[in-house]
């Protein structure tokens, strides 16, 4: 008897430490997720918020959410502006916002006609950047990547940089990436790369860990958005990015979608015609051979170097080959968005890089190539809408895609 009464008491003995133990981990956990519902409340508010408001929103008591958001303007993720003039009893609002200059995130990217280098803080401002307008088709990268260290380089070495905590480096790239390596860019020309060796020397000094994505499904996540970690636009859609190739971010329910090996979006390579002209992924009539910058500009008897408005001039002027590249153009991309509207279900499209400026000249027969190839048109009419004429979306996206988890897991960073 004595042996089990021993036996007992030790098991107590045991179950009388463990809820304090487990209490502190809840305790533990349970402030991490309130700091991080507060951090994502404030910067999904499209008006800063008060203490109060975040109160209200996230249903904390007003002594909890001001006790958070007191740790997290202490940490340097929000920020308080001046009071808000009081309209009753009591002390005056004060304001709650991302917070600027305090951490910083570097956005990289190489495209064909540029490279870009944005160093950008909580709240959407670019502290700095430098873009250099080059021809890398069917580029060596030992001679790019070298280039591309140097503007990071410059970029960390400004003040508003050097000052702010940095988060991380993300380099957008148009192709296909899989555990940080490019796999291949066609236009580009490139093939198994690990971009990391040759840009460590810009990066290790600040303990900078790079990370590559392909630059549609950066550029997509700041459509509609003018800071990172703020509501989308629109919950779903297709972002097309428009450069020598065609790349699309498909959104669904706000988070990118990459498929299983993350290589989801490629629609640039959709088939328009088995017999058309030659890829460079190696297939015939893709659709980014109709509706690629150089190619619509060659098709409309324009220099390689011509801008937007360039087409667009020649198009309003009734100038037949402009016109016909335009509708060659439309039509591809028509048949190309069909067939991941009918596969998706998702039919909203933002157009993106070269394509944002041409959306005008594009519409009528996208639209109608759109209604009469999407099955559901009747009952979903498709739209197209444009984002912002920013030429390099994905070297911000890129850099929002680190910001973001800041703001996701605010304890990490306090």
């Amino acid at each position: 008897m004595s042996q089990a009464r021993a036996t007992s008491t030790s098991s107590s003995s045991l179950m009388s430490q463990a809820p304090a133990s487990s209490a502190s981990a809840r305790q533990s956990s349970l402030r991490a997720a309130n700091l991080a519902l507060l951090a994502a409340q404030v910067f999904a508010a499209p008006e800063p918020v008060s203490r109060a408001d975040v109160a209200a929103m996230t249903g904390m008591t007003r002594s909890t959410a001001s006790r958070l958001a007191d740790d997290l303007v202490a940490a340097g993720i929000l920020t308080e502006l001046d009071p808000t003039p009081a309209t009753g009893p009591g002390r005056p609002a004060v304001p709650l916002a991302p917070a600027c200059g305090t951490f910083v995130a570097i956005g990289q990217e190489i495209n064909v006609s540029r490279m870009a280098v944005r160093a950008i803080d909580l709240s959407g401002q670019v502290l700095a950047e430098r873009i250099v307008l080059d021809d890398f088709e069917a580029s060596d990268p030992a001679e790019v990547l070298p280039r591309l260290a140097q503007l990071t380089t410059d970029v960390l070495k400004l003040d508003a940089v050097q000052h702010a905590r940095k988060v991380g480096a993300a380099l957008a790239l148009p192709g296909l990436v899989s555990h940080e390596t490019l796999l291949r860019a066609p236009n580009l020309g490139w093939d198994r790369i690990d971009p990391r060796p040759q840009l460590a020397q810009a990066l290790e000094p600040d303990g900078l860990v790079l990370r590559l994505g392909n630059e549609a499904n950066y550029g997509a996540l700041t459509a509609g958005r003018d800071r990172p970690a703020a509501p989308h636009s629109a919950p779903s859609y297709i972002y097309l990015s428009g450069e020598n190739g065609i790349g699309a971010g498909i959104v669904l329910g706000g988070q990118v979608m990459l498929g299983n090996s993350g290589f989801a979006g490629e629609l640039g390579h959709i088939q328009v015609d088995p017999t058309g002209p030659l890829c460079t992924c190696g297939n015939r009539g893709c659709v980014e051979r109709y509706a690629g910058r150089r190619l619509i500009l060659a098709a409309a008897g324009l220099e390689p170097t011509a801008g937007p408005q360039d087409l667009i001039d020649a198009w309003e002027a009734g100038d037949s080959a402009a016109q016909a590249a335009v509708t060659q153009a439309a039509r591809a991309l028509g048949v190309g968005l069909s067939a991941a509207i009918n596969i998706l279900d998702i039919p909203t499209v933002i157009l993106g890089g070269h394509l944002a400026p041409l959306a005008e000249i594009l519409r009528p027969e996208l639209d109608a190539e759109l209604r009469q190839r999407v099955l559901s048109s009747r009952w979903s009419v498709p739209e197209v809408i444009t984002t912002s004429e920013d030429q390099t979306p994905g070297v911000t996206g890129a850099a929002w895609s680190l910001l973001e988890e800041v703001v996701a897991d605010p304890v990490a960073w306090m």
